[in-house]
């Protein structure tokens, strides 16, 4: 019994330490967009334009052509 505990708590505290890890990563990635983010905005670009259009990149074509149809049918609905 007391074996099946030292095993539970070496393997709990690999999550953790794994998780922790990732943590760090996610972050210093997070810190890189801003970054690129900044970049991009003081050559000019607008930032908001560049993560809608990355978002878009992200879904499959049909996926993506579905909800333009759907933009332009809600703009025509409310006169834009």
């Amino acid at each position: 019994m007391v074996d099946t505990g030292i095993i539970a708590a070496d393997r709990l505290r690999t999550f953790i330490e794994r998780i922790e890890r990732l943590e760090e990563d996610r972050a210093t990635l997070n810190s890189d967009l801003k970054e690129v983010m900044s970049e991009a905005k003081g050559a000019g670009f607008d930032t908001k334009t560049i993560r809608q259009i990355v978002r878009l990149r992200k879904l499959e074509p049909t996926e993506r052509i579905e909800q333009e149809q759907l933009l332009e049918i809600y703009r025509s609905a409310v006169g834009i």
